[in-house]
Parts: C-alpha cells; structure tokens; sequence
C-alpha cells in the first residue's frame, strides 16, 4: 500500500476521493482521523492509502505538460484532455491529479 497527499478541491466528496483511488471512505476516515465526514474543505490535505498495484494516476510536478505526462506514459495529451475532463490542455498545475487510465 502506498500513502498518498492529496488536497480536497471545491465540489470532492470523501467518496468520490475514495472511488478514484480505489480505496474506502473508512480508510481515509482512519488515516486522518476525522470523525465526521461532512467536514473536509477545500485545500485541506488529506493522506490516501492506496493500492499501488491499482494506481492509475500521476500528480504534476513543476514543469510538467500533458505532452510529457502521455510520452512517459503511453497514451495521447487527447485521451488525458478527455479522461480528465480539462476545458483547457494547456493549463495544469503542480499538485493537480491526472487520471491516466
């Protein structure tokens, strides 16, 4: 299992989190202590255990552009643009999550 940062954006919910990195809600619950878990918000900074067999996603580095997230990872910026739901490929920043598969 691997531990992950990951900063909640506006509009996550605990369970969506978990859906995307394939783990539960009680997990991230436990790993964060949080009793109740309608109180995540926005910037706060969560750790996710996660599978690192079933890890299909890259957080950006300065520097990074899809171009060179899809060439390192066999896939197209067109399969990122869409998999990610991004309004503009050219616009990424460090710390975004970017669901390769």
């Amino acid at each position: 299992m691997e531990l992950v940062q990951y900063t909640v954006r506006n509009g996550n919910t605990l369970y969506g989190i978990a859906q995307f990195f394939r783990t539960t809600v009680e997990d991230i619950l436990r790993y964060n202590n949080i009793q109740n878990p309608s109180t995540i918000y926005p910037g706060q900074v969560l750790t996710i255990p996660a599978d690192s067999a079933e890890l299909n996603y890259y957080i950006t580095r300065p520097g990074d552009t899809l171009w060179s997230i899809a060439q390192r990872n066999n896939t197209s910026v067109q399969m990122l643009t869409e998999l990610n739901r991004l309004n503009n490929p050219n616009v990424i920043m460090p710390g975004q999550v970017i669901r390769l598969r």
